[in-house]
């Protein structure tokens, strides 16, 4: 029956693009599930039950009746807030439609079972269990990328054009490519300058070789920062997974993270990098929910949320002035250490750290760097998939003067190569518009926002970030949503400038 009117036209777009959020956030639960919960024999189902999922959200998305009513609405006379619905939902279905059923069904199942193989590999730390997985997943998104638009440059359509919650649309690799170069030029020779620094900081003010930070109490004073940081558990699960991360809508947010019984530092930080995840969907427009203005605005603006609150906000001095007598209530061992010290201990610049999620915030962007690179050289075919340990260790040995002594610290440390391509780029972008985001909020608000963080008063702090960012959606493109918020394009200048001050002061540099 052909579509009579706009009107109805624009009510099978909303009632489709329902059904596709729905899916996406349905097979999210899937993955909290199975890091989480899942008994260690549910994989084969589970893999299964993912396959379908994704399947039924593909033909949700490419489904006659939306291509028809995506056509009726061509010329249509909309409103503002219908016609950014209609550019969201046009995008992901024009792409969608590009990809058949039975190679986006195969991708899926890759996915899946590639993650359940990372779990296996990271238990008997052999990236041989791993590895096959990796290759088969980058042959089938060179594919991907061949349907989508088959005279560009494979990397930079997987980038550029991949849909739901893992794509950034409107970031271009050009832009990635610059950033890139500055970090590089930037980065190296501040990090060479602090390891030749005299400065000796209190690196283990919150750690311990004697593993006395028992799991049980770690959770109390995790659930106790994220009190400190507002949380709304009504609308919060928090848990323990292999790797942290965070899934939601406004309504529901699934967050986890993961315990070291001789560190503080690695929960910690993960959690409240996590958290800023969830303070994103938790600002994302409740009545939106099911349309794209109710969705983030890619994973790029996604980690500039979680990399400001770990950052700006959990690895700053005013932070740990409010909130070590908390950690000294629950660990009386660390009666004697100082918030300056415990500031010293989340800031300094690693000489021999391999894990990325561990890293300082200058080592990080090498980490990124290093995969992203890998990512590139495998995409165009440079090399393979069982070569990645070699050279993982040869660029770590290169950029940071590190060798891991095994897959766990090297190749194996992430799961993000089991279902995303670019699988790392987001975070440097995130690191990038948090500082950005940041010095804007710095010049416009009316209060004083160290002391707001010394006095926990977060607020002002979240009330701006939902005003400028979370609440918006996908109401802008990335790259308008941007300049809406800071009045400029995505540059690495307040990056480099924050990271300047602050490690210059830390070092005495």
């Amino acid at each position: 029956m052909p579509i009579q009117s706009a009107e109805e036209a624009y009510e099978i777009v909303l009632e489709q693009s329902q059904r596709v959020i729905d899916l996406e956030k349905t097979n999210q639960l899937m993955r909290w599930d199975s890091d989480v919960m899942m008994p260690p024999g549910g994989a084969p189902a589970r893999s299964s039950q993912r396959t379908t999922l994704s399947a039924a959200r593909h033909r949700y998305l490419t489904d006659d009746r939306l291509s028809k009513a995506l056509e009726a609405l061509k010329d249509a006379d909309l409103g503002d807030r219908q016609a950014a619905i209609v550019r969201e939902v046009r995008r992901e279905h024009t792409t969608a439609n590009r990809i058949p059923d039975e190679l986006n069904d195969e991708i899926s199942d890759i996915n899946s079972q590639a993650h359940e193989a990372w779990k296996q590999a990271r238990e008997a730390d052999n990236w041989s269990e791993f590895g096959p997985y990796v290759a088969e997943h980058f042959e089938v998104k060179k594919e991907w990328a061949e349907h989508v638009d088959p005279d560009g440059d494979p990397y930079e359509v997987v980038w550029s054009q991949r849909t739901g919650y893992l794509g950034q649309p409107h970031i271009s690799l050009e832009t990635v490519d610059r950033i890139f170069d500055t970090l590089r030029e930037e980065l190296v020779p501040l990090i060479e300058e602090i390891h030749e620094s005299d400065v000796e900081l209190a690196t283990d003010a919150l750690k311990s070789d004697d593993g006395e930070f028992d799991v049980e109490t770690q959770k109390e004073l995790n659930r106790a920062a994220l009190d400190a940081m507002g949380l709304d558990w009504d609308r919060t699960r928090f848990d323990v997974a292999p790797h942290p991360f965070s899934f939601g809508n406004p309504h529901d947010v699934r967050m986890t993270t993961r315990y070291d019984e001789t560190d503080l530092t690695e929960a910690l930080t993960g959690t409240i990098h996590e958290f800023g995840h969830t303070a994103y969907a938790h600002g994302l427009p409740k009545d939106e929910y099911g349309t794209p203005l109710g969705e983030p605005r890619g994973i790029g603006i996604h980690e500039s949320q979680s990399r400001f609150f770990e950052n700006h906000i959990g690895r700053s001095k005013e932070f740990w002035e409010h909130f070590m007598p908390t950690v000294k209530r629950k660990f009386p061992q660390l009666a004697d250490v100082s918030p300056r010290e415990a500031y010293e201990c989340v800031n300094q610049v690693f000489d021999d750290n391999s894990i990325r999620v561990e890293a300082d915030e200058l080592t990080y962007h090498i980490h990124i760097i290093l995969r992203t690179e890998i990512e590139r050289d495998l995409f165009n075919n440079r090399i393979d998939a069982e070569e990645i340990p070699q050279l993982w260790n040869d660029k770590m040995d290169e950029y940071l003067g590190i060798r891991p002594s095994t897959d766990n610290e090297g190749c194996l440390q992430d799961p993000h190569w089991s279902r995303s391509l670019p699988g790392f780029i987001g975070y440097t972008i995130g690191s990038i518009l948090a500082a950005q985001l940041d010095a804007t909020m710095r010049t416009e608000l009316d209060e004083d926002v160290d002391e707001l963080i010394r006095n926990n008063q977060l607020g002002p702090i979240r009330e701006w970030l939902t005003n400028n960012v979370h609440s918006y959606g996908q109401y802008y493109r990335a790259d308008e949503l941007i300049r809406q918020a800071t009045g400029e394009d995505l540059t690495a200048e307040y990056f480099v400038d924050y990271v300047n001050e602050k490690y210059g002061k830390l070092y005495d540099l």
